[in-house]
């Protein structure tokens, strides 16, 4: 098991790209190998007592951006430490990359330097979002703006498995987000993908209202890249806003003041719940090896928990058990 991390992805890096290793190496007592440029990772690492053989650094003289173009710069920026991890990744399919840094550069170097699980059409991003029952992975959330009903199929299956071997749930229960609850609802795509997940071996429960997601309905959210990354979108700026007019609301009155250093455990847990850092990162589901995309304001708890999901991720095989359901479902297919 390899565990690779992009030490100069993201807005914070590398000094808390770097303090989330030293954490993970220490607490999950793994070995790490960071990519990046070496002096800088080095004189990062230098700040902390650790394990020196817990850690190695891979030197990448290379950056790539926010600004940068993503399939230019997977092309061109050879030298780079995202492209280099995924070079790693792909020469060991029981490896991960963990990285915080350009999102459309990831998904583009997945597909273009990875490569996908045989029987993949498309890999989906899946991050998880907070719901009143705990969470549920919206899949996909932005690498396909435009699907096929197979797609979709391919997304309920990846997700399901992924939320069976990684979060610990027996049988998650599989909804298509869709414009109401009946049957016939949607448009073609919609009405397609819910005739096929009729005939797919997972516990697929109907259609999910976007109204209903936060009562943690169903605990994989199926859809298109256009409409989850909307969703995903809406749910992190519905939670700011929503903290942040409680707090003027409180702090507009002594009155409010003092009710708020009463509420302030309860508003501290309800904050939590929203906290990207405690979730890890997403993970580019269908591609060979394991990728995973941190937020690119990652600070070290976040690199942390994505390096934990990462190794759950390994433990536990997904990448294999995804292409065995793929190979079993057009089996079946061909047998009707």
């Amino acid at each position: 098991m390899k565990i690779y991390v992009d030490g100069m992805g993201g807005d914070h890096a590398p000094f808390e790209i770097v303090k989330g290793c030293v954490l993970a190496a220490e607490e999950y007592d793994v070995s790490i190998t960071l990519i990046g440029k070496q002096e800088e990772l080095q004189k990062e690492l230098w700040k902390y007592q650790y394990d020196k053989n817990k850690i190695n650094i891979v030197n990448a003289s290379e950056i790539i951006t926010n600004d940068d173009e993503p399939a230019l710069a997977i092309r061109r920026k050879k030298d780079s430490s995202m492209v280099k991890g995924m070079a790693l990744v792909k020469e060991n399919n029981q490896s991960v990359l963990i990285s915080a840094g350009n999102t459309g550069a990831l998904l583009a170097g997945g597909l273009l330097r990875i490569g996908r699980i045989k029987g993949i059409l498309r890999p989906a991003l899946a991050p998880v979002i907070p719901t009143k029952m705990g969470v549920s992975l919206l899949i996909d959330a932005g690498a396909n703006a435009d699907c096929k009903p197979q797609n979709l199929q391919q997304f309920a299956l990846m997700g399901s498995i992924y939320m069976n071997k990684v979060i610990g749930i027996e049988l998650p229960r599989v909804g298509l987000v869709n414009i109401g609850a009946e049957a016939q609802k949607g448009n073609e795509l919609t009405k397609n993908t819910y005739e096929l997940l009729q005939n797919t071996n997972i516990n697929f429960i109907g259609n999910v209202e976007a109204r209903d997601i936060p009562y943690g309905v169903a605990d994989v959210l199926v859809c298109d890249g256009f409409t989850g990354n909307v969703i995903l979108k809406l749910t992190e700026g519905l939670a700011t806003f929503i903290l942040h007019s409680l707090k003027e609301e409180i702090f507009k009155s002594a009155r409010g003041k003092i009710g708020g250093y009463f509420l302030k455990p309860s508003l501290q847990s309800f904050k939590d719940q929203f906290d990207y850092s405690e979730h890890g990162g997403a993970p580019f589901l269908g591609v060979k090896g394991g990728l995973i995309k941190a937020h690119g304001s990652s600070d070290a708890n976040a690199i942390k928990n994505a390096i934990r999901q990462g190794i759950v991720y390994l433990q536990q095989d997904v990448a294999t058990h995804i292409e065995e359901e793929i190979k079993n479902l057009y089996a079946n297919r061909e047998e009707d």
